[in-house]
């Protein structure tokens, strides 16, 4: 232990899956490593790239800051399979993966590691969380797809609000064992990562964030909903022991219990 209680080996490793990302990419890593080195815990950051095209890779390469960035290269294209390949390589006792656009603050990090910390096994950021301060940009369309297929994924996860906000943090072993059944390379793997955890006995707890809809997304409505439909169901198939519903974080007026 370091002084002010900093550990002095790597506490926390954070993934980054990015596919084509070389123009937020930049201020991703700045913004995730600034928000990082702030923490009472060395971290590192590692930028997964799937199979891009462009200077992602080259990116991550040449970074430098206050927090370490490693680039791993996944060859199957896919966030799935980017964020599984991520979470097998990381070797610390609390690992997560955020999205390049870092839509969702980090003002909540903090948090984060201090529940981590006291023995959280799963921690979520969700949109739907009451104390959620969420500004939507998206087409009215692609919203009306998030709810629909919002409802399917609470059922085979036992309730978890939102399944798709892109910060998840977890026990460093946990996540290893639930990302080495991971079998979703696509947009739903969040679903099935999920239900590996729940499988392992562990609670997942949904805490409020900050987000904002960022411009560039890679998921489209119209190229990826029919594979995301079909992967939901292809879990629940294989979903066949009960989950038990999601842990809420307390509000700001409510004693922790």
């Amino acid at each position: 232990m370091g002084p002010r209680g900093r550990l002095t080996e790597g506490a926390l490793d954070v993934v980054i899956p990015a596919r084509n990302e070389a123009a937020r990419l930049a201020h991703g890593l700045a913004t995730l490593s600034g928000g990082l080195s702030e923490l009472p815990v060395s971290a590192t950051i590692t930028v997964v790239d799937s199979a891009s095209t462009d200077a992602t890779a080259e990116i991550a390469r040449r970074w430098s800051g206050p927090v370490p960035v490693r680039l791993l290269r996944c060859p199957r294209p896919g966030k799935g399979a980017a964020v599984r390949a991520g979470l097998l390589a990381t070797t610390a006792p609390y690992a997560g993966f955020c999205d390049a656009d870092m839509a969702t603050g980090l003002d909540i990090l903090p948090d984060v590691l201090a529940m981590l910390r006291t023995g959280a096994q799963v921690i979520i950021g969700s949109r739907r969380h009451p104390e959620s301060d969420v500004e939507v940009y998206g087409r009215p369309f692609r919203r009306v797809g998030a709810l629909a297929f919002n409802r399917l994924c609470r059922d085979i996860t036992g309730g978890v609000t939102d399944t798709q906000c892109g910060f998840k943090f977890f026990a460093g072993p946990l996540a290893r064992a639930a990302a080495a059944d991971l079998r979703t390379a696509g947009f739903a793997f969040d679903v099935e990562l999920l239900v590996h955890c729940r499988r392992r006995g562990a609670a997942i707890t949904e805490v409020p964030v900050t987000w904002r809809d960022m411009p560039g997304s890679t998921f489209s409505i119209t190229r990826h909903a029919a594979a995301c439909v079909r992967d939901l169901y292809r879990i629940r198939a294989a979903a066949r022991e009960p989950v038990a519903p999601p842990a809420r974080a307390p509000l700001a007026d409510e004693p922790a219990r």
